[in-house]
């Protein structure tokens, strides 16, 4: 059939991208994002890859009376970190994808 093409072709393409798509994961591995709850009582640190990478809360932010408050930081600044760095693995992915038309990928034009 003209026009179509070649599995051979198709079989480079989809290596190419899968090993531009590795490249682009690792350095998303590398890439920090930081966020603060509290007013910087507590902060978390997450990867490209949404991972938490640290947690710190200062001591003045501990209360065995109150361990709620607590707990309601610690979930915003990690829902904030993960926030950060889903959307930067987007705008990775997005990069990669730029151009190709795969329907649910980011960056499509």
């Amino acid at each position: 059939m003209k026009g179509m093409p070649n599995m051979g072709q198709l079989m480079k393409q989809a290596q190419k991208f899968q090993s531009k798509m590795a490249k682009v994961q690792e350095e998303l591995g590398e890439k920090t994002v930081e966020a603060s709850a509290g007013g910087g009582m507590v902060s978390v640190v997450a990867n490209g890859k949404q991972e938490l990478l640290s947690i710190k809360i200062d001591r003045e932010v501990v209360d065995p009376e109150d361990v709620e408050m607590l707990e309601d930081l610690v979930m915003a600044a990690a829902n904030d970190a993960l926030t950060q760095a889903r959307d930067m693995m987007n705008d990775g992915m997005g990069e990669l994808t730029k151009g190709m038309n795969i329907p649910g990928m980011p960056g499509l034009t």
